[in-house]
């Protein structure tokens, strides 16, 4: 178990708030998610510096220090990744931290690959060998990760919803084989600075979508440097509601996709 954060935007834009003091922000979340779950074992942000990703994550609780929250100051961006975990499946260690990057993509996972001692076989069985030779870590979110990074490599990244709905679809089979009654958690985000697409399978996800400048509910001032030529849009896709708004869920056994264009999300069933 863990919480995921992905906004997309068409300018750039400051997202601490939703991160750090938000009713229900991603640090808060690492303490006590609204179920009363604590996710402290890890956390990592990523943004793009033109088409790099740049990641700071740390092994420890988002709660724990000011490190989390100083990181969330910085971002002014127009994609975000962030990530709180709850291990499952590998121990609390830097190799282990959500996001994982791979030349110019990132990835993010809440959930667990059910059986994963014995579908690890079948997933490095099918990681292209110059990929698999970059794992660091022991979870299965980041097997994952390049198991879709192999696929892209294989028959190229045009189509990122099919890419994606091609991993849960393998992954879940693969759990299924070993014990019929598995029930995988999949709630994937994958991005490349361009575009972030995303699974929901097994795990809750919300999203909303912000059409125009507004002022923050939190801190009462937009967090833009506004292009007036421009209509601004964001789009934010996570684990809980983080604030007072009206977030909308994502039904379960669907994949979402996003362009920071229009960051607007597209929705569809698996």
């Amino acid at each position: 178990m863990c919480r995921l954060y992905g906004f997309c935007a068409n300018e750039p834009t400051k997202v601490e708030c939703t991160l750090v003091h938000a009713q229900n922000a991603l640090i808060a979340q690492s303490k006590s998610d609204l179920s009363g779950m604590s996710h402290s074992h890890g956390w990592g942000v990523v943004t793009y510096d033109g088409e790099e990703p740049r990641l700071e994550r740390q092994a420890w609780a988002a709660y724990h220090g000011e490190h989390f929250q100083r990181a969330a100051s910085r971002v002014y961006a127009e994609l975000v990744i962030a990530h709180v975990r709850r291990a499952t499946v590998g121990s609390p260690d830097i190799d282990n931290t959500h996001p994982f990057i791979s030349g110019k993509w990132a990835f993010a996972h809440n959930g667990t690959v059910t059986n994963f001692d014995r579908v690890k076989e079948k997933l490095l069985d099918e990681i292209a060998p110059d990929l698999r030779r970059q794992i660091k870590g022991q979870t299965d979110s980041e097997h994952v990760f390049y198991y879709a990074l192999t696929l892209i490599e294989k028959e190229g990244a045009g189509n990122l919803e099919d890419i994606i709905v091609r991993v849960v679809r393998d992954v879940e089979a693969w759990s299924l084989e070993v014990d019929p009654r598995a029930k995988p958690g999949l709630n994937i985000m994958l991005t490349d600075g361009d575009r972030i697409a995303g699974s929901r399978l097994g795990r809750t996800l919300h999203y909303i979508e912000r059409d125009g400048v507004y002022d923050c509910e939190i801190c009462g001032f937009p967090h833009i440097h506004h292009e007036p030529s421009k209509h601004y849009k964001a789009l934010v896709v996570a684990s809980e509601p983080l604030t007072h708004e009206k977030w909308l869920e994502i039904p379960d056994r669907s994949v979402w996709t996003a362009v920071e264009d229009n960051a607007k999300i597209s929705i569809r069933p698996f």
